[in-house]
C-alpha cells in the first residue's frame, strides 16, 4: 500500500517509517511567531532564565497583527520583541510594514517543498500551497520548541479532494473553498492532512492555493497541502531556490475520505455569520444591506485578488453607504499592485488602503466594526465578534463578491456585472 505525504514526510523528518496515529518527534525546518512573541519570551524566559533559543536560526519572527502599534501596550510588546531578537541573533525578523507572516514566510524563502513548518497562528496551513506540512501550534508549544528545537505529531490520516474543471467567469478560489467547508462541516477534518488533487490542480496560481489552504483550519484540518509543479517550481525559481525535498503520495496510497468537486460548477457563495461553515449560495444574500467591505489579509490580500476587485470597481463608485477597506497582505503585493494599476483603480473608486497587516481581520484596529453593523469580507473568518463587535454581523465571499457588492451596498452577484 502506497503512503500519503504526511506520512512520508513525517517519516523523513523522524528516520523511520512510520504509520497513520503513531506519536513521532521531529525537529520543525521553522518555527513562526508574530506580535503574540511577547508572551511566548515571558513563557521561555520563565523557563529558562538568561537562556538561549536552541536553534536561532530556524526562528522567524513577524510583526503584523497589530502594527503600527494601536496603543502604548502593543507598542511596549513590539519592543520586548526587538530587545529579544536582538540578544538571540535571530535574524528571519521582520518588523512592522513587512507584511502578513502568512505571505512573508514564503517570500522569504522560508517555505519549502516538502519541509516541516510550524506557527503560533492557526493559519500556519497556509504553506500547504508550497507542498509544506504546516501547521498552527500554540503559545506555549511554541515556547517548548525555542528550547527543544523539536516537537512531536499524531500522523494524521488524509482526506483527498479531487479537482476537475475550470472556474466561470465572476468564480474564484474562494467560492471554493467555502463551498469545500461548507460542505464538511467546521469540524469534518478534524486532526486530517487534506490533500488537493486532480487535473484542475494545474491551472491553480499560488495565489489561489494559497487561498484554499489557508482555510484548511476552517474545517479542522492539520494540514492542507498540493502536490509541487510548474507553479511551484516557477515561484522559486524568481526567488532563485532550488526545490530539492517535494514529495506526493504515491498513487496507490489509502485516504480516510475522498470527495470530487468540478470547478465549473461552484458559484459564488456567502459564509453567513457566524460559522466560516454557514454557507449558502450567493441568491440565498442577494440584497442584504451591507456597512463595511474589507479586501485583503493573508486569505485574499494578493495582488492576483486585489486585481480581481479592482477589475469590477474600476470607473465605478463604492457605494456611498459603504466603508470599501483594503489590506494587502504584504509589502511586496502592495507595491506589485501599484506597478498592476491596481491600487489606483481602487483608490479612485473610494477605497481606503491599510499598511500591509492583520489590524481589522482581528478586530484589533484600523476597521473596527460598530454595534449592529454589517461587514463583507474576504477573510477567514466570521466568528461573533471577530471584527471587534460582537453585535456586529461579518460575512464572508471572494474578492469578485465584495467588489461587486461595494459598488451595489448590498451582497451582489459579481455575475451580474461580468454580463
Amino acid at each position: 500500500m502506497g503512503e500519503t505525504f504526511a506520512v512520508k514526510v513525517l517519516s523523513r523528518a523522524a528516520g523511520k517509517k512510520i504509520r497513520e496515529g503513531e506519536i513521532v518527534f521531529v525537529e520543525p525546518d521553522y518555527i513562526l511567531t508574530h506580535d503574540n512573541s511577547s508572551a511566548i519570551i515571558g513563557k521561555f524566559e520563565s523557563t529558562v532564565p538568561e537562556g538561549k533559543v536552541r536553534y536561532p536560526g530556524r526562528l522567524a519572527i513577524v510583526l503584523d497583527h497589530v502594527t503600527p502599534a494601536a496603543s502604548s501596550k502593543h507598542a511596549a510588546g513590539h519592543m520586548k520583541i526587538r530587545e529579544f531578537v536582538r540578544e538571540q541573533g535571530i535574524t528571519n525578523f521582520f518588523d512592522i510594514g513587512t507584511g502578513i507572516c502568512h505571505q512573508v514566510m514564503p517570500e522569504m524563502g522560508l517555505v519549502m517543498p516538502g519541509s516541516i513548518v510550524v506557527g503560533s497562528d492557526s493559519h500556519t496551513c497556509t504553506y500547504g500551497a508550497f507542498n509544506c506540512f504546516a501547521t498552527g501550534i500554540d503559545r506555549t508549544e511554541a515556547a517548548g520548541i525555542w528550547i527543544t528545537g523539536r516537537t512531536w505529531f499524531k500522523v494524521p490520516e488524509t482526506m483527498n479532494i479531487e479537482l476537475t474543471g475550470s472556474f466561470d467567469a465572476g468564480i474564484s478560489a474562494k467560492d471554493l473553498i467555502l463551498t469545500i467547508i461548507g460542505d464538511v462541516g467546521a469540524g469534518g477534518a478534524n486532526y486530517m492532512a487534506v490533500e488537493f488533487n486532480g487535473p484542475a490542480v494545474g491551472g491553480l496560481r499560488i495565489s489561489d492555493r494559497m487561498t484554499i489552504a489557508n482555510m484548511g483550519i476552517e474545517m479542522g484540518a492539520k494540514i492542507a497541502a498540493f502536490p509541487a509543479n510548474i507553479m511551484t517550481s516557477k515561484y522559486f525559481m524568481a526567488l532563485d531556490i532550488k526545490i530539492e525535498k517535494a514529495v506526493w503520495s504515491d498513487h496507490d496510497a489509502e485516504y480516510a475520505r475522498s470527495l470530487e468537486y468540478d470547478l465549473s460548477d461552484i458559484v459564488p457563495v456567502i459564509a453567513c455569520p457566524h460559522q466560516v461553515d454557514n454557507v449558502v449560495p450567493i441568491e440565498e444574500m442577494t440584497g442584504t444591506k451591507i456597512d463595511q467591505v474589507f479586501l485583503g489579509t493573508c486569505t485574499n490580500g494578493r495582488a492576483e485578488d486585489l486585481k480581481s476587485a479592482a477589475d469590477i470597481l474600476r470607473g465605478e463608485k463604492v457605494h456611498p453607504n459603504v466603508r470599501m477597506i483594503v489590506a494587502p497582505a504584504s509589502r511586496k503585493e502592495y507595491l506589485k499592485a501599484i506597478k498592476m494599476g491596481v491600487m489606483q483603480d481602487l483608490i479612485e473608486s473610494g477605497a481606503v488602503i491599510l499598511p500591509p497587516g492583520c489590524g481589522p481581520c482581528l478586530g484589533a484596529h484600523q476597521g473596527v466594526l460598530a454595534p449592529g453593523e454589517k461587514c463583507l469580507s474576504t477573510a477567514n473568518r466570521n466568528f461573533k465578534g471577530r471584527m471587534g463587535e460582537k453585535e456586529a454581523e461579518i460575512y464572508l465571499s471572494s474578492p469578485e463578491t465584495a467588489a461587486a457588492s461595494a459598488i451595489a451596498g448590498e451582497i451582489k452577484d459579481p455575475r451580474e456585472v461580468l454580463r
